[in-house]
């Protein structure tokens, strides 16, 4: 039958398809497979639990030489080409049918040291993860032009042993006047660290203590000895304080010193990381992202401030620094060192336990590295005294302390929130001022007349009080832009500096100013502020969260450990109940005896670390359906399940601390069952830094 004339034009395309069809259904040639270890065990970049595990391929001969434990490489993986990472090569394979080879080898840089890879897994099975999210946080994506440009290079002089360049005598140089001095352990930490052992130490600084000077040496130290130290940071400004220090401690060896940071930018940080993974630099500095650096003969690992909320991960498997260092302590048989003015229960229990010995100084050396610290109630009469003081809203004492220490230099007031009228209530009935539309909280923007609404933003003109019909506003709270415009107008002579969130000063002059900053953005001053004024002690006790005394003293000693000494003449006013037992600490200046405390009220009420705890948080039915299903160890109970809006519910799960890595497994199997049956996915928070 002959075609139409219609139809003629189609028949090239029509011969195209079949043959395009008959091409795809000819079988294609099997690859031929590498002489030596054709088998390469990978770990697949897949964030599914049931998949937790590594999956065999098979290794092509034109990728075998190169295709190496640790490089990354694009496999075909259910139906989809995914990325992943060599573990091993092998000679065979326990699986019984055909392996399907890796699609292509990424590049021939072994980015996942075994090390770290083996952390990776530990990590994951102490918060109930997943490997490949571990090793996303450990490993920097590829920036194939940075790879490229350092291919070939030689490893610098600094990746040769420190002996042979004489690091060792520097440090010898410096035992005599070491900062390490004034800890009765110190020196012998420090000797351990350059012998090549692996101590572990929990170190409260003294205060008015330039604290990079003694990390840099323990750094330093541990160079001395052939080994590289990990140091973590819980921001850029503390990187870049203890970066400085280093370059100056090791003087000629200044090179050996990487630095490692999120906001470094890609090409930077791959930088940084190739070097580090090279042997070119043997000291790392940076946030949470260093505690996964492939430092080679690692031999510390420190962590500053331990406390702070910054060291939490905010990705899964959610990690906290300071135990991603304990893992990696334990697992290569290194040293740690956790530091900081302040102790956390955590770091109580390392010492408590027998886990880390104290380093800290004699009670003789801490009264006269301290200031004076005083407490002042900072009630309606004591503001009546002075008019002055009643406009700067300060009480008398720590107005007079300021005007006194302005003489001499720079005051710090330190403001417990941002902005300018954080928070407003009613004057009559002190009940909180909410929005008509919607009853979220109402706050006041610095230079604005309405307030307005933190949730929806619209304006609350005309607005009364629910309760008692009262139409104007008092201010329970005054954030640090009121603060510092109200003591402009008590101190009109003197400059006022502001530090907060999005607006972090990194030092200030030792010249008379007042410098108003929120917890954590405090900047040094140089030779030290001649006073500091805490204020609003009452609102950072108020905070319903498990961490809330600890954190409290973390900031006030670490407000204060910023002024002079007391003997010369720096002085600390807060502004609270001085039978508190927080403010009693930092009156003392006695970190661990609050750590202690805290320890073991925590340990009473069954929260970590005296037990382990995991948060569970989804849809209603799917927590709930969880939680039924698990059977928990001996002494286990589950708390909830507790709405916490219309769409999430949450349940907490709490086991001895001796149980914690039963709880870990079952949440992770529980998890592995969910993903395998494509159920919606639960957050899964271990020892989260709040359980609220």
């Amino acid at each position: 039958m002959t075609a139409g004339p219609e139809s003629a034009p189609d028949a090239p395309e029509q011969l195209a398809l079949v043959r395009e069809r008959a091409r795809r259904a000819r079988p294609k040639p099997t690859p031929a497979p590498a002489a030596d270890r054709p088998v390469a065990r990978v770990l697949v970049d897949v964030s599914l639990a049931h998949l937790d595990r590594p999956f065999d391929y098979l290794v092509r001969e034109d990728i075998a030489e190169d295709a190496q434990p640790g490089c990354r490489v694009r496999v075909r993986f259910a139906g989809k080409q995914v990325g992943g990472y060599i573990l091993e090569r092998l000679d065979e394979s326990a699986h019984q049918g055909d392996l399907a080879p890796i699609t292509r080898l990424v590049s021939a840089e072994p980015v996942l040291r075994p090390e770290i890879a083996r952390l990776a897994r530990l990590v994951a099975d102490r918060y109930a993860g997943v490997a490949a999210d571990v090793v996303r946080l450990a490993v920097p994506p590829r920036h194939a032009r940075v790879e490229r440009e350092s291919a070939g290079t030689s490893s610098s002089p600094s990746a040769r042993s420190p002996n042979e360049g004489g690091a060792d005598e520097a440090v010898s140089a410096q035992s005599a006047r070491s900062a390490w001095s004034p800890y009765p352990a110190g020196p012998a930490f420090l000797d351990r660290l350059r012998e090549g052992d692996h101590p572990r130490g929990v170190w409260n600084a003294l205060p008015e203590t330039d604290w990079p000077v003694p990390l840099a040496q323990a750094a330093a130290a541990t160079l001395a000895g052939g080994r590289g130290a990990v140091l973590c940071m819980p921001d850029n400004r503390d990187v870049q304080r203890v970066v400085e220090t280093l370059r100056t401690v090791l003087g000629s060896h200044a090179d050996t010193v990487a630095v490692v940071t999120a906001d470094a930018g890609p090409a930077p940080r791959y930088r940084e990381f190739l070097r580090v993974l090279r042997g070119e630099a043997r000291i790392v500095v940076g946030a949470r992202s260093a505690a996964f650096a492939p430092v080679r003969d690692l031999g510390l690992v420190a962590i500053w401030d331990d406390g702070d909320d910054l060291h939490a991960e905010q990705r899964a498997p959610y990690p906290h620094s300071r135990e991603v260092l304990a893992l990696r302590a334990y697992s290569e048989e290194v040293g740690m060192l956790i530091g900081g003015f302040a102790r956390t229960a955590e770091a109580q229990l390392s010492v408590e336990s027998g886990w880390a010995q104290p380093l800290v100084a004699d009670r003789s050396r801490v009264r006269a590295a301290a200031p004076r610290v005083q407490v002042t109630g900072g009630d309606e009469r004591d503001l009546a005294r002075d008019s002055a003081a009643q406009a700067a809203r300060l009480p008398h004492r720590a107005f007079e302390t300021a005007r006194e220490a302005l003489r001499t230099g720079p005051v710090l007031v330190q403001v417990p929130r941002a902005g300018y009228l954080p928070a407003l209530s009613c004057v009559r009935c002190r009940r909180p001022a909410r929005c008509a539309h919607c009853q979220g909280p109402l706050r006041l923007l610095e230079g604005g007349r309405v307030a307005s609404c933190v949730w929806c933003g619209r304006p609350a003109a005309g607005w009364r009080c629910s309760e008692c019909g009262a139409d104007r506003f008092r201010a329970p709270v005054v954030g640090s832009q009121r603060t510092a415009e109200e003591l402009g107008r008590a101190f009109p002579d003197i400059p006022v500096v502001t530090s907060s969130v999005g607006r972090v000063r990194g030092t200030v002059p030792g010249v008379p100013a007042l410098v108003v900053a929120t917890p954590g953005a405090e900047p040094v001053a140089d030779d030290g502020y001649a006073a500091a004024l805490i204020l609003d002690t009452w609102l950072t006790l108020a905070r319903p969260a498990l961490r809330t005394s600890e954190e409290a003293v973390r900031r006030w000693l670490n407000a204060a450990a910023l002024v002079r000494s007391g003997e010369a003449g720096g002085r600390v006013v807060l502004v609270g109940d001085p039978a508190v037992a927080q403010v009693q600490s930092v009156v003392r200046w006695d970190p661990a005896g609050a750590a202690g405390r805290e320890l073991a009220d925590r340990t009473a009420a069954h929260l970590p670390p005296g037990a382990r705890v995991a948060v569970v948080s989804g849809p209603d039915g799917e927590v709930t359906d969880l939680v039924r299903a698990l059977e928990l160890p001996a002494g286990g109970e589950t708390l909830g399940p507790l709405s916490v809006d219309e769409d999430t519910t949450r349940a907490v799960l709490r086991v001895p601390r001796g149980q914690g890595a039963a709880l870990s497994r079952l949440l992770k199997q529980a998890q592995a069952t969910r993903s395998s049956r494509k159920l919606p996915h639960l957050r899964i928070q271990v020892d989260p830094q709040d359980v609220g």
